[in-house]
């Protein structure tokens, strides 16, 4: 496929959900590679992605941070998921599996939608 693909509305929430409740706190720069990586490099975040959507998970009340140290020893604000996130994840998850199954059925081969 080659071209870095575009996260669908919602989905980086779910994403950076997913990945603060697997591997525990994780600040935003370490947050963005992993998602990368996890997506075998088919999406590619920036700093004007990431961020804003921390905000948003965090003005919701599904993400919470604090100040801290980073790897190389650099002030860094790192992410954690909340009681109120995890519920959110679940109920996101759910539904993100309900509309993946309808999309499936869609784009089957055509003798299988007769």
């Amino acid at each position: 496929m080659g071209d870095k693909t575009d996260v669908l509305y919602g989905a980086l929430d779910l994403m950076v959900l997913r990945a603060l409740d697997a591997l525990g706190p994780q600040h935003g720069y370490g947050l963005a590679r992993r998602i990368e990586q996890m997506s075998d490099a088919a999406l590619s975040l920036n700093q004007g992605t990431v961020y804003p959507a921390l905000l948003r998970l965090e003005q919701h009340g599904w993400i919470s941070s604090m100040w801290g140290a980073s790897e190389n020893n650099r002030r860094a604000r790192f992410y954690s998921i909340t009681a109120r996130g995890r519920r959110h994840l679940r109920n996101e998850t759910a539904r993100w599996s309900h509309i993946s199954a309808v999309l499936a059925r869609f784009l089957a081969p055509a003798e299988d939608l007769a």
